[in-house]
């Protein structure tokens, strides 16, 4: 198992699953059963949530069932813990694409930390906040909870919270940021389509990969349906759509894994019934008409482009616009205004190679 999860390149997600199964006779065995009211207003404490056992080791309780994504959204090199949970007898329904339908009483749980040491896994890390959206009646509610230093605590944020955070990057070099929280209403500038909150992560290209759960390893999509969280998906993984790893080839190809970082970060505002839809600028994983995610696409408003004429220039990423957005850590500048304050690297120089890999064209005459 463990040399089949090591070459899924899934480390972090090993490591999660060997705390599980190392920690669960540690972890607290007196917790009452999640408690999530969508009728109720927000808890001010998560803990009344009861949705872990042990929250600094992210160990969930009974029916928090942790997830991954092949590739997540860049949060400045946060680590995030995934769960979703469901109230007994609930089901979401399947769909190939956009997020599932997910019942009333659903919570969807994220917790954002930061590794001691990218270069080792193995030696911690900083557990800072846990977001939870709250399917209710009226729609999903965001809540973002900020832990305290012994991560026995975490306080609804309603104005948001900023925390200093340090770690050891992958290159060595110590990095500091001013750690951002988002308030309630700012939820709303990444999870709103069509004027509503929904999730962005948890659909159907996205899920479709193992996991080492408690049980063994297991396709999500199959997991998810065999216990009952998940109904309508096809029996066979292979027969769902997917999309790729960003950063490991063996998944898909340069274009498709660029299309992949680019739906993740950029297509929850960028998609027809987005806020970004003004645009006309589609970064869909699955549109494939090449003016509309960009490709010598003029900007229906340029902003502080500076003198670039279209969002894609084929073999030319310093003339593309796209480009200097996702290069620039410039509040005026940058894309995607949230949730980030540095630039993603690995991100940056995977989508620099793909508009390089672009057979140029003759830019028209200005």
């Amino acid at each position: 198992m463990l040399q089949y999860l090591y070459k899924r390149g899934n480390v972090l997600g090993l490591i999660c699953g060997m705390v599980v199964l190392c920690g669960a006779l540690a972890a607290r065995a007196d917790v009452p059963p999640v408690h999530v009211d969508p009728t109720a207003p927000p808890a001010r404490a998560i803990s009344e949530y009861h949705l872990f056992k042990d929250a600094a080791r992210q160990i969930p309780n009974d029916g928090v069932v942790p997830y991954e994504l092949n590739t997540p959204l860049f949060s400045d090199y946060a680590e995030k813990h995934r769960f979703i949970w469901m109230p007994e007898g609930a089901s979401a329904t399947y769909t190939p694409e956009g997020p599932f339908d997910f019942p009333v009483g659903t919570a969807i749980v994220k917790t954002f930390g930061f590794l001691h040491d990218l270069r080792d896994p193995a030696k911690g890390e900083r557990i800072v906040e846990t977001r939870l959206l709250i399917r209710k009646e009226s729609g999903w509610l965001g809540l973002p909870y900020l832990w305290n230093e012994e991560v026995t605590e975490a306080k609804l944020a309603v104005v948001g919270a900023r925390a200093d955070v340090t770690w050891t990057h992958s290159n060595g070099e110590q990095r500091s940021i001013d750690y951002i929280i988002p308030n309630m209403n700012q939820c709303k500038q990444c999870h709103e389509n069509s004027g509503a909150m929904q999730p962005i992560g948890p659909k159907a290209g996205h899920l479709n990969r193992d996991f080492s759960y408690a049980s063994g390893v297991e396709n999500q999509l199959t997991h998810l349906s065999r216990i009952g969280y998940l109904r309508g998906a096809p029996g066979d993984p292979a027969r769902t759509p997917y999309i790729p790893v960003f950063d490991d080839p063996a998944t898909g190809n340069l274009d498709r894994r660029a299309r992949a970082w680019l739906d993740v970060n950029c297509a929850h505002c960028h998609n027809p019934k987005g806020p970004a839809f003004t645009s006309g600028l589609d970064l869909s994983f699955h549109q494939e008409e090449a003016m509309r995610y960009g490709v010598m696409k003029p900007p229906v408003a340029a902003g502080r482009a500076g003198t670039r004429m279209y969002s894609i220039v084929p073999g030319k990423p310093d003339e593309s616009i796209l480009m200097f957005r996702i290069e620039s850590v410039d509040p005026g500048i940058m894309m995607p205004q949230l949730p980030r304050r540095v630039v993603h690297d690995e991100g940056v120089a995977l989508i620099r190679e793909w508009i390089e890999s672009m057979p140029e064209r003759e830019t028209p005459a200005k």
